[in-house]
C-alpha cells in the first residue's frame, strides 16, 4: 500500500510541475489583440510577469490556508483519540528544515546538522521568511520574463542551473566544503547550461507571431530570434542567482528555527502576496501609467481576469498546480528523500519537452539534447544520484575524512 502511495505522489508531483509550466508558456503565447491582423507583427500577446508572479504567490499562499485545516482536524481527532495526525504526511514529524523550505527546483545540499535544538518559529520570529521571499519574487518575475523569449523547455533546462549557484553561495555564505567531484558537477553544469542556451541562440524558439497563425491555428515557422532569445537565457539564469540567494538564506534561517514545512511555504506566499500589493502600485504610478507594459495594472488585470477566458482559466490552474506541487513535494521529500525528489523534478522537463513538441511549440534540436544530457548528469553528480568518474582528483572521501571535516567546522 506504501508504494502505491509513493507512486501516487511522484506521479502528482510530475503532472503538477509540467502543467505548471505549460499552462505560464500558454498564457505567454495567447493573443490579446490584433489576432487577425495579417501581419504577424501587429499581434499582440499575453506578456504580465508580475500578475504570473502574483499567481504563483496565491498558489503558495494556499498551502497556508490548507495548513490551518489540517491543524484544526488534527486537533478535534487529538482531542477525540489523543493521537495526532501529520500535516503534510503520516511519517512527517512536522518540522520543517533546510532541505523541506526550497520550493520548486531546490538542489540536494550538503546535510547541515544543527549542532543546537532549533528554537520554534512563531510570532515575529516568522517575518525573517520574508528575506527569501524576496529573492523569490525577484527570481520569478525575471523567469516569467525570460519565458516570453525562449521555449518551455530551455526555460526548465535553464533552472537547473540553480544548482551551480547553491553550491557555490553554500561555501561562501555557509561554511560549506565540498569534496573534489562536487566541483567537477558544478563544472559539467555550467557546461551543461552554456550547450542549452547556445542552442537557443543558435536555433531561436519560434516566437508566438510564429506560433499563431491569422485563423487562430498554431503553426511554426522560423524566424531570426537570436537577439530575444538571448535576453531570455540570460534573465532565466540571472533568476537562479536569486533563487539560489533564497536557498541559501532558507537554510540558514532553518538552522536556527523550526516550523511545519507546509506553513513555511504558505507564509513566503502571503509575504508574496504583500510584497506585490505594495510594489505594484507604486510600478504603476511610475512606470506603467497608460502605457500597456508590464507595470500597467489595470491593463494587465483585465487581460488576466476580465477579457480573455484562456489567460484566466490557465491561470486558475496556475495557482492550483503550484499550490498541489509543494504539497506533493514536500509528501515525496518525507517518503523517499530529498535526493530523490531532486532527481524526480528533473525529469519533470522531459515530459515539458515532449509535450512542447507535441503541441508545436518548439522543433527539436540536438544540441539542446546534447547540453541537456551534461546538466543532468552534472546535476545528478552533485546530488550523489551518480557515480563519479574514474578520475583520482574525482573520488568521494571516506566516512573517516568527512566527520574529521565535520568536527573541524566551527
Amino acid at each position: 500500500m506504501r508504494a502505491v502511495i509513493v507512486l501516487a505522489l511522484v506521479v502528482g508531483m510530475l503532472f503538477t510541475g509540467t502543467i505548471n509550466t505549460i499552462l505560464n508558456k500558454l498564457q505567454d503565447i495567447t493573443c490579446i489583440a490584433n489576432c487577425s491582423d495579417p501581419n504577424p507583427k501587429h499581434r499582440e500577446y499575453f506578456e504580465q510577469p508580475l500578475w504570473q508572479t502574483v499567481n504563483m504567490f496565491v498558489g503558495e499562499a494556499l498551502c497556508l490556508l490548507v495548513y490551518y485545516i489540517a491543524v484544526t482536524i488534527e486537533k478535534r481527532r487529538d482531542a477525540q483519540t489523543g493521537g495526532g495526525v501529520a500535516v503534510v504526511h503520516p511519517d512527517d514529524s512536522g518540522v520543517a528544515d533546510a532541505d523541506d523550505a526550497m520550493d520548486e527546483g531546490s538542489p540536494l545540499l550538503s546535510p547541515t546538522y544543527a549542532r543546537h535544538v532549533p528554537q520554534p518559529m512563531t510570532g515575529k520570529r516568522n517575518l525573517w521568511l520574508w528575506l527569501p521571499t524576496l529573492c523569490d519574487m525577484t527570481a520569478t518575475t525575471l523567469m516569467n520574463i525570460g519565458l516570453i523569449h525562449v521555449s518551455a523547455s530551455i526555460y526548465q533546462m535553464l533552472r537547473g542551473s540553480v544548482v551551480l549557484f547553491t553550491g557555490t553561495l553554500s561555501v561562501v555564505f555557509l561554511g560549506r566544503r565540498h569534496p573534489a567531484y562536487r566541483w567537477f558537477a558544478l563544472v559539467t553544469v555550467f557546461i551543461g547550461v552554456a550547450i542549452v542556451g547556445l542552442s537557443s541562440v543558435v536555433s531561436p524558439s519560434s516566437s508566438p507571431d510564429d506560433l499563431v497563425g491569422a485563423d487562430g491555428t498554431l503553426t511554426v515557422t522560423t524566424a531570426a530570434k537570436s537577439d530575444s532569445s538571448l535576453l531570455g537565457v540570460v534573465l532565466v539564469v540571472l533568476a537562479q542567482t536569486m533563487t539560489a540567494s533564497q536557498f541559501v538564506i532558507e537554510e540558514k534561517i532553518m538552522g536556527h528555527y523550526h516550523l511545519p514545512a507546509l506553513k513555511a511555504v504558505g507564509l513566503e506566499g502571503f509575504f508574496g502576496l504583500v510584497t506585490t500589493s505594495l510594489l505594484m502600485p507604486v510600478l504603476y504610478f511610475a512606470f506603467g501609467r497608460d502605457t500597456g507594459n508590464f507595470f500597467d495594472l489595470p491593463v494587465g488585470f483585465d487581460q488576466l481576469v476580465v477579457s480573455f477566458p484562456q489567460v484566466r482559466n490557465a491561470g486558475l490552474g496556475i495557482i492550483f498546480s503550484i499550490a498541489f506541487f509543494n504539497w506533493f513535494g514536500l509528501s515525496v521529500t518525507r517518503s523517499i528523500s530529498a535526493t530523490s525528489r531532486s532527481t524526480i523534478d528533473t525529469c519533470r522537463t522531459i515530459f515539458i519537452w515532449i509535450i512542447s513538441l507535441s503541441l508545436g511549440w518548439e522543433s527539436f534540436r540536438w544540441l539542446q539534447v546534447l547540453g541537456f544530457v551534461v546538466l543532468i548528469y552534472g546535476t545528478f553528480l552533485f546530488n550523489d544520484v551518480v557515480p563519479p568518474p574514474p578520475f583520482a582528483f574525482c573520488q568521494r572521501p571516506s566516512i573517516e575524512e568527512v566527520l574529521d571535516e565535520d568536527e573541524e567546522m566551527p
